[in-house]
Formats: structure tokens, C-alpha cells, sequence
């Protein structure tokens, strides 16, 4: 494990789950700590006081790391958080930011509710193996093509070049196979704004967005898993775009 993805996860495990704010601060975390995650104001001190409140509502805490990926100084996890015996429980995707001695100083994220009731398969959980790391760069390319053509100009003739039929959707929105996904992108006119980050590890590609749909903006990760140059497999989280006068740091890019 690089020291990077050891920093990420100790943040959440050492840090959210147990609660040593002062070991992440020396051990994890860099000089200085921008943050774009809702409501948590930015820098070391704004993480703490965040996290003091948050401790006392939720008292009991595990954080569940899913998967991860790296992709150069940049690491991803998608994490399952369960609160207060799973009387709140939430779907966080995560993206750091390592200096150049692995420690965490950016943190952009998006959070929401794991589902009371799954309807088909379930939201995060799945195999997770990264295999085709020889494949990382062509895999992260097919996925900007994607994102570009099917996305954002919605030529979607070529939608079958880019997602295999038998597609495992992981939205619960979506139903399962090729065809769903792309009668849900197009009843719901999904339009991706822009991209803000791709990154890539293998098998698995992560795209981080701003994403117009029904009327409503969000940020929004999707996290695809390839095979033979198609999407096989997706899993995605979204959060509603917060209004700018209620921001505590620079915002959710």
C-alpha cells in the first residue's frame, strides 16, 4: 500500500471512525488542508470543529472502505458509513490529494443517503479487484471519449461503443442492462456541465462532474469498471450543488 492510500484511509478509520483528530492532523494530513465538502470549513481547524459536532451526534461509528484506486498523486474511495448502529447510514466518494510525501492536502467529496431499501443491487457494495493495470491510460481514455459523446453532446448512436449489454448498474434509479442506461440518460435529459477530474487505476476509472438533471444541478461521481474497452460495470453518488452564500470553504471544485 503506497503511503498516500495509507494517509486516505487512516483519515477515515484513525481519524472519522476513532476519532484522533490530533493523530490525523500530525500524521496525515500536509502543512495546509484545502477542503471542498459541504459544510466543513476549510484548512485543519475547520476540519476539527467540524468533526467535534459530528462526533457527539454520532457516537458510535464505522466507516467502511469499499474500494480504492490511485492514479498519481491522487487517491479515491468509496466508503459505506455507518452511524449509531445504522440509524444513519451514508455513501461517500472521496478524492485526496497527496504532497509529495503522501500526505492529504486537498479533499473534495459528495455524500448521500444509502437507500432504507435496496431495489436491485446493492448501491456500493460489490468485488472489487484491479486488475489491467497495463490498461490504465486506454481505459481512462474511453472514459473521457464517453463522457464527451454520450454525456455531454449526447450523440448516443455511438452509446453501444462505449457500454457492454450486459451492463451491472449499481444506481437504484436504473434498471440493469445497456438499454436501461440509456433510457434513464435520456428520460431524465442527464447533461454533464463539465468534468473535473478522471482518474484511473486498471480496470477502474472514476469521473468526478458538475451534472444537470431535471432541472437540478449536482456534483457527481461516477465510478466505472471496464472490460474489453466497454463499461461493464457502474456505480454513481450525487449531491445537490449548494447555493454559493451558504459555503464555508471554496466550494465543491
Amino acid at each position: 500500500m503506497s503511503k498516500q492510500l495509507e494517509n486516505a484511509k487512516n483519515l477515515y478509520i484513525r481519524g472519522i471512525e476513532d476519532g484522533e483528530i490530533k493523530e490525523v492532523h500530525e500524521k496525515y494530513m500536509g502543512k495546509t488542508y484545502t477542503q471542498h465538502s459541504t459544510g466543513v470549513p476549510d484548512e485543519k481547524e475547520g476540519f476539527a470543529k467540524f468533526f467535534e459536532n459530528f462526533f457527539k451526534r454520532h457516537p458510535k461509528r464505522k466507516m467502511n472502505i469499499v474500494r480504492a484506486i490511485e492514479d498519481e498523486n491522487f487517491v479515491f474511495v468509496h466508503v459505506h458509513q455507518y452511524l449509531n448502529d445504522g440509524e444513519a447510514q451514508w455513501i461517500t466518494t472521496d478524492i485526496f490529494k497527496s504532497d509529495e510525501e503522501g500526505k492529504i492536502v486537498e479533499h473534495w467529496d459528495v455524500i448521500d443517503y444509502y437507500p432504507k431499501e435496496v431495489k436491485s443491487i446493492d448501491p456500493i457494495y460489490g468485488d472489487f479487484v484491479v486488475s489491467d493495470i497495463d490498461k490504465t491510460e486506454k481505459n481512462k481514455k474511453i472514459i473521457r471519449k464517453f463522457l464527451v459523446d454520450i454525456l455531454q453532446n449526447k450523440d448516443f448512436d455511438l452509446f453501444e461503443n462505449y457500454v457492454a449489454d450486459n451492463l451491472i448498474q449499481h444506481n437504484q434509479d436504473i434498471g440493469q442492462g445497456i438499454s436501461a442506461y440509456k433510457e434513464y440518460l435520456l428520460k431524465n435529459n442527464v447533461t454533464y456541465d463539465f468534468v473535473f477530474k478522471v482518474m484511473g487505476q486498471g480496470n477502474y476509472v472514476v469521473a468526478y462532474s458538475k451534472v444537470y438533471i431535471q432541472n437540478i444541478d449536482y456534483a457527481y461521481f461516477d465510478i466505472y469498471r471496464l472490460e474489453n474497452g466497454k463499461i461493464v460495470e457502474h456505480w454513481d453518488n450525487k449531491e445537490v450543488m449548494p447555493n454559493k452564500y451558504d459555503l464555508t470553504n471554496l466550494g465543491k471544485f
